[in-house]
């Protein structure tokens, strides 16, 4: 098997409004949208993250999704080349209507990052990460 991730699927509560918030809001492009189904953005040379009703995602797995108290045990991240950058991507989430947004602040092992949630909760990383993994994740 390649060592690789092809598709992203998030469980969301509402399409329109998740595809609202990251074509909208943040500028990205859909590159498939089936209403009340689910909204596909090309996020990489060959990679795609998927949107995806909840009930469609329960019922395709067999299985409910957790629910409760705390976040998903999961990030997304979107690095950046430099700190500037992570700032200006903060405040494009702050105005979409992400909530919460933090400030970036710099992290012991020499990044610099800041977080925001999309409006199921998704927790977003936008990093500036210095040295051999820069290396690999940016364009």
């Amino acid at each position: 098997m390649d060592q690789r991730i092809s598709l992203i699927s998030i469980a969301v509560s509402d399409v329109a409004a998740s595809r609202a918030f990251y074509c909208d809001g943040l500028g990205w492009s859909e590159f498939m949208y089936v209403e009340g189904d689910v909204c596909m953005i090309r996020t990489g040379e060959h990679l795609l993250l998927s949107l995806w009703d909840q009930t469609h995602f329960e019922a395709e797995l067999g299985q409910p999704i957790r629910r409760g108290d705390g976040v998903a045990p999961l990030t997304l991240s979107h690095n950046v080349a430099t700190r500037e950058e992570v700032d200006a991507a903060l405040r494009t989430a702050r105005d979409a209507g992400a909530d919460p947004v933090g400030d970036a602040v710099q992290r012991e092992w020499g990044g610099y990052t800041g977080y925001f949630a999309d409006p199921d909760g998704y927790r977003w990383e936008v990093a500036f990460v210095p040295g051999e993994i820069a290396e690999v994740v940016l364009p």
